[in-house]
């Protein structure tokens, strides 16, 4: 999991779902990210710097691998190497649908490098909670028997 910007209640629903269905789920950030103790949820602190931690994840990722990111450069990184991304708001990215929101994040990007003021992302809901545990629930279902 891409832990430095995840939102608290999305790594809870992680934490739990990781000692219910007994899956690792791995933290990596480049600071201590606070986490329940548990067999299944380890922390990987790396060095501060720039993409330091996606490189990480990279670096780690193995083949069927979920990764928990709202960074879609990461997410299109991830599913090239043949991993799963899904973030926080419940969309799973994929093959399919990767390069649209790259091409908005650059468009958007853009904008603001021209001075246009855009908005962010909205926060959080409670539907947004609910689809990303609907989706990763539906992952572990579907990866089950996965070694």
């Amino acid at each position: 999991m891409d832990a430095d910007a995840c939102p608290t209640v999305i790594k809870a629903i992680l934490f739990r779902a990781a000692d219910r269905a007994r899956v690792p789920v791995t933290l990596v950030a480049n600071r201590d990210v606070s986490h329940p103790p548990s067999p299944y949820i380890d922390m990987l602190r790396v060095k501060p710097g720039f993409d330091m931690a996606d490189n990480e994840i990279l670096n780690r990722l193995g083949k069927n691998d979920l990764v928990v990111t709202g960074d879609i450069p990461l997410a299109s990184e991830v599913i090239m190497a043949g991993g799963h991304a899904l973030n926080p708001r419940g969309e799973m990215y994929t093959t399919e649908n990767i390069r649209a929101r790259l091409n908005m994040r650059d468009f958007m990007e853009s904008l603001r490098a021209s001075g246009i003021q855009t908005a962010g992302p909205a926060a959080l809901s409670q539907e947004d909670r609910r689809k990303f545990a609907g989706q990763l629930d539906a992952f572990l279902f579907r990866h089950a028997s996965d070694p």
